[in-house]
């Protein structure tokens, strides 16, 4: 009786499916497998060769690429529940194709723009962890349960730590790593408390059945999952760098080599954001009065300070050009923010705005700091006053910059910056948040003051050089500026990203169309 009854509850209980959809996984897989590749094959690889696994990252990061091209049909699911309830564990719907070519498209890029730098760092252990990385990004976006969702986040963030601090020997770089160490154990400690809450709550991890049980909730467990949501989006807004929880940014890109800091403006942003579309969106609808204005106050206190800290530092010249592109990225991502907060409001529909500026900002962001690495190969410095006079030393590079620069601004001929930028101000609208899309104008206003004295003074005379002498004075003709060398990879990873920005900016309709994404 005891064994008939016990084999009863065992059928009852809901049992993993063991059988595995391999072409689903293959893109992270195959960037994992990938990663531990490189770090065997560099025990063995003479020191002259060692440029050979910086090849074989790219190799493998456009080869995972190739793999999305099958699932863009968006129609895979793997590991799921099979009794009663139709929940799995990792889903390959649109928008996780759409976040997955962003992610490795970003650590593309990202190698092409170490491939030079890396000679000068350990490279074994460089490529490993940046593909290690790349595969966390890429498992988040299809997460659909909070436990797979939390380890796919920590895949990527852990080994970005050791990309920050390995610089050896260097200070700045070893604070910047610990700064960034510090506050995302502080997040993920924060996160994963409010993870147990919702647990509590509704004693499920998947999260279209977390979305089922928290609308029938009982009253004694409401404060609990009330406390869980908001406990969960304060992790979140650590890992997307929203204010009051950004103060690691600009330390952490300054402090890291340049490469990372590009890697950490784009895929890392990415990882944040499709994490918080999941918790909020799919996970957390019953609460969206709890998020939605939580996020909205978020947004315009994020682009806000962004804006306000980058105009201090294009008034001081002196200080780091990657300082400024940080608070510029804090910046961007309040931006990001205002669709998923209107999404609380209206639809999940207005995700796609948010899909869609992470698309145009990962572009520009990325060949901004494809032109910066360029300057910092003759001033390792990189501070703003390196900038004056760009087009006199490397006029298509200055050209490239400017064109960066005015997308971001939202500005012609960055047609894909203004578009972006008029739907995410169009998802405020529309959701009601009328206050929010007068903040985001106001921040756009400001955002032009140090986007266009940057970009004007690529076109200036250098500082520094004499004036041009008179024929007749009989004084020597100054100097003709000194051309520095441009790497092809470097090369590469420009010209990628301006053809990308410029074909964007002649069919902007394409980007929505390709970033609209439902989550039901």
């Amino acid at each position: 009786m005891g064994a008939t009854a016990g084999s009863l509850a065992a059928a009852d209980a809901p049992s993993l499916v063991q059988s595995i959809d391999w072409l689903a996984i293959a893109p992270p897989t195959l960037t994992a497998l990938a990663a531990l590749v490189v770090l065997v094959a560099d025990l063995f690889l003479p020191a002259p060769r060692k440029r050979l696994l910086g090849y074989g990252a790219l190799t493998a990061l456009a080869a995972a690429l190739a793999l999305l091209i099958p699932l863009r049909a968006g129609d895979r699911s793997t590991f799921c529940l099979t009794t009663g309830v139709q929940a799995c564990s990792y889903t390959v719907d649109h928008f996780t194709v759409v976040i997955q070519a962003l992610v490795l498209g970003g650590a593309f890029l990202t190698v092409l723009l170490s491939l030079d730098d890396a000679r000068r760092l350990p490279a074994g252990e460089y490529w490993f962890l940046l593909l290690a990385s790349a595969s966390g990004a890429a498992l988040l976006p299809a997460s659909r349960d909070l436990a797979t969702l939390v380890v796919a986040l920590e895949v990527a963030s852990l080994p970005a730590f050791a990309l920050v601090g390995i610089k050896r020997g260097d200070r700045r770089s070893s604070e910047a790593a610990l700064k960034f160490f510090l506050s995302s154990v502080v997040a993920t400690a924060v996160m994963l408390l409010g993870v147990s809450f919702v647990y509590a709550s509704t004693g499920t991890l998947h999260l279209t059945e977390i979305a089922a049980r928290l609308d029938d909730v009982t009253p004694v467990l409401d404060t609990l999952a009330k406390t869980g949501v908001a406990l969960t989006l304060v992790g979140f807004a650590f890992k997307t760098a929203a204010a009051p929880f950004h103060f690691w940014v600009p330390d952490t890109y300054v402090g890291a080599p340049l490469p990372i800091a590009a890697y950490l403006s784009v895929v890392g942003k990415a990882v944040g954001f499709s994490g918080l579309i999941l918790v909020t969106v799919v996970a957390f609808p019953s609460y969206a009065d709890v998020w939605g204005p939580a996020l909205a106050v978020l947004a315009a206190l994020t682009m806000t300070v962004g804006n306000v800290a980058a105009v201090r530092q294009r008034a001081d010249r002196a200080r780091s050009a990657v300082r400024l592109l940080a608070w510029s990225s804090v910046a961007q991502a309040g931006y990001l923010l205002v669709p998923i907060a209107a999404a609380a409001y209206s639809s999940d529909e207005q995700i796609g705005s948010t899909v869609a500026y992470a698309l145009m900002y990962a572009v520009v962001n990325l060949g901004a700091f494809a032109v910066a690495a360029l300057v910092s190969r003759t001033h390792p410095g990189n501070r703003l006053t390196d900038y004056r006079g760009l087009y006199a030393t490397r006029p298509l590079a200055a050209l490239a910059l400017g064109f960066f620069l005015l997308c971001l601004a939202g500005l012609p001929p960055g047609i894909i910056g203004l578009f972006a930028k008029v739907t995410v101000f169009s998802a405020a609208v529309d959701a009601g948040l009328g206050w929010l899309a007068v903040v985001m104008a106001v921040n756009v206003v400001i955002a032009l003051y140090y986007y266009l004295q940057w970009t004007a003074s690529l076109f200036r005379t250098p500082e520094g050089a004499p004036e041009a002498a008179a024929p007749d004075t009989g004084e020597e003709p100054r100097a003709r500026p000194r051309r520095f060398p441009a790497p092809p990879p470097l090369t590469t990873a420009i010209v990628l990203t301006a053809a990308a920005g410029i074909l964007l900016s002649g069919a902007p309709q394409a980007v929505l169309r390709f970033a609209s994404v439902s989550l039901f």
